[in-house]
């Protein structure tokens, strides 16, 4: 059985705002599998975790990575170690494809689906934040054969300023932003909203019923996601529900455990597990699986590389059900020239499962070297949890 022989890290700067870290794990017979790590604002941490990790796990053979890795919600590395686990896990499933010659999605389990439905964030190709502006990409998307989409139009806003005249703004121009696109697509499209966790309760009730008119599909992650939150986010649930609106979030959890919490605790209507930070490609399956069970739908996270896409691709393929993926529309040229191997070309609104045996997603590291890692503003997590 092959072993891995070499981790290494890659950072991919494709705008003002994003860095993509690729990692690529190379085994004993020369095959390289790509993962992908991306986490706006900590790629240093992410390089020298990958640093840190690495001497535990080569010299395993590939079934031996595949599953002894774990993520925890515990571990002393946080959600950064977690990251560079999850990654190494995507690229151990692609050494395993090549490995043994079958499908892509052979080495996750049997395929349930021949295509899966797209949806378009929009929210980084917009850089006119007016509802001008996120009308114009929505219009582009559109055109490209997309009929379902997602916008975070409330820039800005924390829980803090909900209530001064300056978040009541901030709200209003979302609201607005959102009600323009709902016009503008007309009334088949599906229309999800992304809060970004900026609000509290009381105004996230109040967004929700100004969003009436847009008869959103999902409005995802108004509050935090912790403990203290449950009460209000069952509170926000029902009263979504009652406008006929799912309440989506999750995406940066860790575990099947952490999900099943979230299950027990019946807060969600959609959970969007993302392949770079809950686990790889297996435990989001589990999650997957898990959900089905308990009747909450799963839409993967996946608003970043083609790496993440293709793997998050192929556990939507296997999962016993899957709603919708993301794909982070328009955001840079880079998403398609640094591919190597299949391409991820979209056909009617849909992504077609790849089948050809063996075939992985690989990277051009010409394309890569000639980005390297530019500081970027660090994401919204980071900013809410200082």
């Amino acid at each position: 059985m092959n072993t891995l022989t070499r981790i290494d890290t890659h950072v991919f700067n494709v705008s003002p705002k994003t860095n993509w870290v690729f990692i690529a794990v190379t085994d004993s017979d020369g095959a390289v599998g790509w993962g992908e790590a991306s986490l706006i604002g900590w790629e240093p941490m992410l390089v020298a975790a990958t640093a840190h990790l690495a001497p535990d796990w080569l010299g395993l053979s590939l079934d031996d990575a595949a599953s002894h890795l774990r993520v925890s919600p515990q571990s002393p590395g946080g959600l950064v170690g977690n990251t560079v686990t999850s990654a190494v896990l995507q690229a151990v499933a692609s050494l395993l494809v090549q490995a043994r010659g079958v499908q892509p999605t052979s080495v996750l389990g049997p395929i349930q689906r021949a295509q899966v439905a797209l949806y378009a964030n929009i929210n980084r190709a917009t850089r006119l934040r007016t509802p001008e502006g996120f009308v114009a990409t929505a219009r582009r998307a559109q055109a490209q054969g997309f009929s379902a989409f997602k916008a975070a139009p409330f820039d800005g806003l924390t829980p803090a300023l909900c209530g001064t005249p300056d978040g009541q703004a901030r709200i209003r121009h979302g609201v607005a932003c959102m009600l323009a696109l709902r016009e503008a697509l007309g009334p088949t499209a599906r229309l999800m909203v992304d809060c970004h966790w900026r609000f509290d309760e009381a105004h996230a009730l109040q967004a929700l019923q100004a969003l009436a008119p847009a008869r959103l599909h999902w409005f995802e992650c108004p509050i935090a996601e912790t403990h203290a939150h449950w009460a209000a986010t069952r509170r926000l649930r029902a009263a979504a529900n009652a406008q006929g609106v799912l309440l989506a979030a999750a995406e940066t959890q860790v575990g099947l455990a952490a999900f099943q919490t979230l299950f027990d605790e019946g807060l969600y209507d959609v959970v969007m597990p993302d392949v770079k930070y809950c686990g790889g490609p297996w435990e989001m399956l589990r999650i997957a699986e898990r959900a089905a069970a308990q009747g909450v739908q799963f839409s993967p996270h996946n608003p970043s590389g083609p790496v993440c896409s293709w793997h998050s691709l192929l556990a939507a393929a296997v999962a016993p059900a899957c709603d919708m993926l993301e794909i982070q529309f328009d955001e840079s040229p880079l998403y398609d020239s640094v591919q190597a191997g299949p391409s991820l070309a979209m056909e009617g609104g849909q992504l077609p499962v790849p089948v050809q045996a063996g075939s992985v997603l690989g990277v051009q590291t010409a394309v890569l070297a000639a980005h390297p890692y530019q500081a970027v503003p660090p994401g919204i997590e980071t900013r809410l949890n200082r």
